[in-house]
């Protein structure tokens, strides 16, 4: 058994396919399933059920999976530790976040590639659950999230910013009482067509846990998974949004609304597993003020 032959089994169940696994790898899909085969054929037992629409991993897979991953991850550490020593830092890190979160990531990623043009970022968005697992998992390295207390237990985190949300409308329309730069209560918002995003993401966890503590009943006109959706269906009046402000700035034709009390908001912050950084990855957390 071989470092290779990990990253191959590695890479099919993290595609979910031998064809994207071989895309992934930069090989022809028969070295990637000979490669599988000549592993199973020496562990004596199969990783994956092929069928005609799927691949899937056994219990056996299942089991190998995780301890392959923290092999490769070992391998990756000793061979940046002697880059380190010889002053040429390099390897991969691996940063999972949201959409619409932090804004100004790139700064840290350019003042990384000034210092260590050797170092390959790898960018992974997806909600917050999927992000948290894969931090648990050691598919990402770290993380710039928005988690709740709940969320952070098993993570160190450190904030990088706490964040207000606002009311977002299509130009000039008038929300309750007020005018289009006035204030709003959760309750008015509530009795508006709402454009929420997908459960599962940051920003729909705490605009559902203000309305909950308002005592506000509300339902979803629609449901996106994409911040520019969420603005085109305001802009086209139909329906308003609840966003961070940082993101609402970026559609500076549509009106913002701030709420008068019970304001949902997040927190943004840095997110890693417990233990020792990888030399890449710490030198990466040293550029995130």
């Amino acid at each position: 058994m071989d470092l290779r032959q990990m990253e191959v089994v590695v890479a099919v169940a993290e595609e979910g396919g031998f064809t994207a696994a071989a895309q992934r790898l930069h090989v022809v899909q028969s070295a990637v399933s000979s490669t599988v085969r000549a592993l199973e054929r020496e562990l004596g037992t199969p990783l994956f059920d092929r069928t005609t629409h799927r691949v899937s991993l056994t219990p056996a897979g299942e089991a190998f999976v995780p301890a392959a991953r923290a092999t490769l991850r070992a391998a990756e550490q000793a061979r940046s530790a002697v880059d380190a020593a010889r002053g040429q830092l390099r390897g991969r890190v691996t940063v999972g976040t949201m959409q619409g979160v932090w804004a100004d990531l790139h700064r840290p990623l350019a003042a990384l590639r000034a210092e260590h043009p050797g170092v390959v970022v790898r960018l992974r968005q997806g909600a917050v659950t999927d992000i948290r697992q894969a931090l648990r998992e050691g598919t990402v390295d770290l993380a710039v999230v928005a988690l709740d207390r709940q969320q952070q237990r098993g993570l160190v985190t450190r904030l990088l910013a706490r964040e207000e949300m606002v009311l977002v409308s299509a130009p000039g329309r008038v929300l309750g009482g007020a005018g289009a730069s006035g204030r709003v209560t959760l309750a008015e918002a509530a009795r508006l067509p709402l454009v929420d995003f997908t459960p599962g993401w940051a920003i729909r966890l705490a605009v559902d846990r203000a309305f909950r503590a308002a005592a506000a009943e509300r339902e979803s006109t629609f449901e996106v998974n994409d911040i520019v959706a969420a603005s085109e269906l305001v802009r086209a009046d139909l329906g308003v949004c609840v966003m961070p402000i940082s993101i609402a700035d970026r559609f500076p034709d549509l009106d913002k609304h701030r709420f008068d009390r019970h304001a949902p908001s997040w927190k943004v912050m840095v997110v890693q597993p417990r233990g020792e950084a990888p030399p890449a990855v710490a030198a990466l957390l040293r550029h995130m003020a």
